[in-house]
């Protein structure tokens, strides 16, 4: 904790700037662990603005298994994009991340989260307002509620940032992904003028910063 603040007060708000095993298979017991462990798989759910931002910064990290763009939070079903922008559906623009907790700690995805977006301006990032647009950790298991619970706690204690955090912290809820053409859309479509202009910045700086956690 003690090293994310150092880390936050010199880089400074990075976004304003901008197998199943049987009773008869013990034979190898370790091996079988082994495998078991390298399958498993942790899921974290995060809003933190433009879901192509997040989804480029995360896609890079080592120990990431997927990054899938998509809407949570809201109070109907199967939104499509449209509906989402118009806030009307109440569903925040997220990322669910699929990542190998023995490669990349739920801490670090933390970290990352905190220091690559501004998680002080209510249902904001920059240009992109709407309630959609909003700061929100959607936590899959209570150990992610109450480590992120105590993130923000500290954070907003220690006054780490110039404003209060308002992210909202809650249980995951369901999950739809977002249409095709919004998935792996920094790469795909790098040059176009809102990657240049709103994305690229945000990526050289936390590539920078993350350098020893990426692929």
């Amino acid at each position: 904790m003690n090293k994310l603040l150092k880390n936050i007060a010199v880089l400074g708000l990075i976004s304003i700037t901008l197998a199943h095993i049987s009773c008869g298979s013990s034979s190898k017991p370790s091996a079988s662990i082994n495998q078991m462990n390298s399958m498993k798989r942790d899921t974290i759910t995060f809003g933190a603005g433009c879901f192509w931002c997040v989804e480029a910064v995360y896609q890079r990290l080592k120990g990431v298994h997927s990054v899938t763009s998509g809407y949570m939070g809201g109070h109907s079903e199967n939104p499509n994009y449209r509906e989402v922008s118009s806030g009307m559906s109440g569903h925040a623009e997220v990322c669910q991340i699929i990542y190998d907790p023995q490669v990349i700690s739920f801490q670090t995805l933390l970290e990352v989260f905190w220091q690559t977006h501004d998680p002080t301006t209510l249902n904001r990032q920059g240009a992109d307002v709407g309630t959609q647009y909003r700061s929100a950790i959607f936590a899959h298991t209570d150990e992610q509620l109450r480590l992120a619970q105590e993130w923000k706690m500290n954070l907003n204690a220690k006054k780490v940032f110039p404003n209060p955090i308002v992210t909202q912290i809650v249980e995951a809820s369901a999950f739809y992904p977002a249409e095709d053409y919004h998935q792996d859309y920094y790469n795909q479509n790098g040059t176009e003028p809102y990657c240049q202009i709103v994305i690229k910045p945000k990526m050289d700086k936390f590539l920078k910063a993350f350098k020893d956690k990426l692929n």
